[in-house]
């Protein structure tokens, strides 16, 4: 098992760990062997120059290896604890919102998660992105602080922190 720093921690709920397993295992199993069958039959035609289901098959097995990849290394650096709650502190698993420099008029909402949790209904930002470095551990009222790109710094204030419903 390779060491971890806490900024390569991804913090997931046990449902969402064993969600994350099981995809691990189907894509290691029953979907490995089915994109080397179509392999196989793919290859069983003839020319592979000129064979459009060769091609494919192969693109799709080269995406599941990564996607095994990425789900390995992911449940590797997992930590699994509880959803959080209700605190009123930016923690993943929160949605929070925010104010920009403290005008109440000009609010975001986001998920504070990692990718693996994006929501359709709110964007998602990862805990170890600048905003989400910026806000993590703040609680409801208290301003935050984060680098833009342009290595200015912004300020916001923290409106609201709730348990993601997903």
């Amino acid at each position: 098992m390779t060491q971890t720093s806490s900024e390569n921690v991804t913090w997931l709920t046990q449902d969402a760990y064993n969600q994350l397993k099981a995809e691990l295992e189907y894509l290691t199993g029953p979907a490995r062997a089915e994109v080397t069958a179509k392999i196989a039959a793919a290859r069983e035609e003839g020319d592979l120059r000129e064979n459009g289901g060769y091609h494919a098959a192969k693109e799709e097995q080269g995406k599941q290896e990564l996607r095994v990849r990425q789900l390995t290394q992911l449940l590797e650096a997992a930590k699994v604890g509880e959803a959080p709650t209700a605190s009123g502190e930016a923690a993943p698993g929160m949605v929070v919102t925010i104010a920009f420099d403290g005008d109440e008029d000009d609010t975001m909402t986001f998920l504070l998660a990692s990718r693996e949790y994006a929501s359709s209904d709110f964007e998602t930002y990862s805990p170890q992105s600048p905003l989400g470095t910026g806000v993590i551990g703040k609680k409801v009222g208290e301003n935050a602080q984060y680098e833009l790109p342009n290595g200015k710094k912004a300020t916001v204030k923290i409106l609201k922190a709730e348990p993601y419903q997903g």
